[in-house]
């Protein structure tokens, strides 16, 4: 599957902090306090200095856009404890019971609360579980336009929901077309096919690359699909793209030169201080949920050279930032001093 000619779109130096380490983007917000996609969720992100917001868009089966990580609503929001939605849910493989979003009517998102994904390792977010409501793309976009900071949006899901009749695509230059006025977008995914569907559009286009697995978009290539670890070892294919967006895993510093010099900025995801999200090598002997050695984790990634780390921290990831900042500025007076 090719990618975008790179005449539509910005150039990758868009993507990049002018100075002073990479771009700090609130992943959801800023929901290390906060439940994710809330609007005090975006608004904590951008009072902390956040440089971009990132959302996630999913539709209603009516075909509104809603900010929801996951079509399943059953993790961030009490859709389970509403009694008038009680028999709407599918029973996933696993077991246990999901509510899709593209399954409910905007009027039925509109009434449900949202609440923290993690309570247990979260529980300061979970304190302002059902203080606010579920937004929808437009109050995101004006969120942002407000605060001039840039929307970072992924599409989610664009080749399941396409088969649904629900293509996010064309939903997502609809409200664009519709709004007063837009913030700096960039768009990313998991599937090419949504990029490429947006390809005309004067925004950058980040592709998004998991660990492992193939997207759902090559799958149907069949023979010819490539994993993500494939697509990633010949990223010559991918360099139409503005940027890849990496698990943090698979940052080293001699990848990230080496997709510099195609041209490509690189962000990574996503950091988080807590041990059951920290590699083996950077957790304390505290708890799961405790910090661990996040700071020296977060150092390591920033001194690799990415352009742009996804955080739900985006103050304490800020902080990070101004130390690898000044260190690195330190280094060249050190030398002149011996």
């Amino acid at each position: 599957m090719a990618a975008p000619a790179r005449s539509t779109a910005r150039p990758a130096s868009s993507l990049r902090t002018a100075a002073g380490g990479p771009l700090v983007l609130g992943h959801r917000g800023a929901p290390g306090y906060r439940p994710e996609l809330t609007r005090a969720s975006l608004l904590l992100a951008i009072a902390q200095g956040a440089d971009a917001l990132e959302i996630d868009v999913v539709p209603t089966r009516d075909g509104v856009l809603i900010l929801r990580h996951d079509r399943d609503l059953a993790d961030t929001t009490d859709v389970a404890r509403r009694p008038a939605l009680r028999n709407r849910h599918r029973q996933r493989a696993d077991g246990r019971r999901a509510w899709f979003a593209d399954d409910l009517d905007w009027a039925e998102v509109a009434a449900l609360r949202a609440r923290e994904r993690m309570p247990r390792v979260r529980p300061g977010s979970a304190a302002h579980d059902g203080e606010e409501g579920v937004l929808r793309l437009p109050e995101a976009l004006e969120i942002a336009a407000e605060a001039d900071v840039v929307l970072v949006i992924e599409i989610k899901d664009a080749v399941e929901l396409a088969a649904k009749g629900l293509d996010p695509v064309p939903m997502v230059r609809a409200d664009l077309a519709r709004a007063p006025r837009l913030p700096r977008i960039v768009f990313e995914s998991f599937q090419k096919t949504a990029l490429l569907g947006l390809a005309d559009l004067p925004f950058p286009l980040v592709y998004l690359l998991e660990g492992a697995g193939t997207a759902p978009d090559e799958v149907r290539e069949g023979p010819l699909a490539r994993s993500y670890r494939q697509e990633l070892a010949d990223p010559r294919a991918l360099a139409g793209f503005a940027g890849l967006s990496l698990p943090s895993s698979r940052i080293t510093p001699r990848r990230v030169a080496q997709l510099h010099e195609l041209g490509l900025a690189v962000w990574t995801w996503t950091l988080r201080p807590e041990n059951r999200f920290l590699p083996t090598r950077f957790r304390d002997t505290g708890p799961r949920a405790g910090f661990g050695l996040w700071e020296a984790h977060w150092a390591f990634l920033m001194e690799a050279g990415v352009d742009g780390v996804f955080t739900d921290h985006p103050d304490l990831t800020l902080a990070v930032r101004r130390s690898v900042a000044q260190a690195l500025q330190a280094q060249p007076l050190q030398a002149q001093s011996r």
